[in-house]
């Protein structure tokens, strides 16, 4: 990952390439960010595979990116819709602090604490075999965990704070799986931004 001028933590977990920024956005800016998101992203169900049949997502979706950057998982296929103009200087910032462009980036909007997302990596071929995911979270905190794929004491839990960032990268998506799993505490609504690099072809 490329210097950041020390601005993010590495988090200790054995094989993992995290760094987090628990106050990447002042609460002012993340607040207005999600006001923003939820008037200009064009918020859908994604309907997904899941053990052999089709069901609704728990929770919103949006794929937003660059022309081309089509995205496949949970056996669907997603062409992005177009960036909305709140998610411009956030794109830029990102860029120039972990050192390469992103052209795609997954919003999630959680309504309340029954949804959720249930364990998985984010390991589509069209990723690359080392990407660099860098989640933003804004709304309500929820406790988001990762855990090797083999050996079970190898585990992390996070509650991600409005504005915080967490960056994913090297072989964390290849050894590791995440969730955000559901919570009576998380009454309030929650967006998260994945940004990602489709690669090309």
């Amino acid at each position: 990952m490329a210097d950041n001028g020390g601005m993010f933590t590495p988090l200790p977990l054995e094989g993992a390439d995290l760094s987090w920024d628990p106050a990447w956005l002042e609460e002012e800016a993340a607040t207005a960010l999600f006001a923003g998101l939820q008037a200009q992203v064009p918020w859908g169900t994604h309907r997904i595979r899941l053990f052999g049949r089709w069901v609704d997502s728990p929770r919103r979706s949006c794929w937003i990116g660059d022309p081309g950057a089509s995205y496949r998982y949970s056996g669907a296929q997603f062409e992005p819709h177009p960036w909305p103009e709140v998610l411009g200087p956030l794109r830029e910032r990102l860029a120039a602090e972990l050192g390469g462009p992103f052209n795609s980036v997954l919003a999630n909007l959680y309504r309340d604490g029954d949804d959720a997302m249930g364990w998985h990596a984010d390991d589509e071929p069209e990723l690359g075999s080392a990407p660099v995911i860098a989640s933003l979270s804004l709304g309500q905190p929820r406790r988001f965990l990762l855990k090797h794929r083999r050996d079970a004491a190898r585990r992390l839990a996070l509650t991600l704070a409005p504005g915080s960032l967490l960056v994913m990268a090297g072989r964390t998506q290849a050894e590791f799986v995440h969730s955000l799993p559901r919570s009576r505490r998380a009454p309030g609504p929650r967006i998260n931004l994945t940004f990602r690099r489709i690669l090309p072809g």
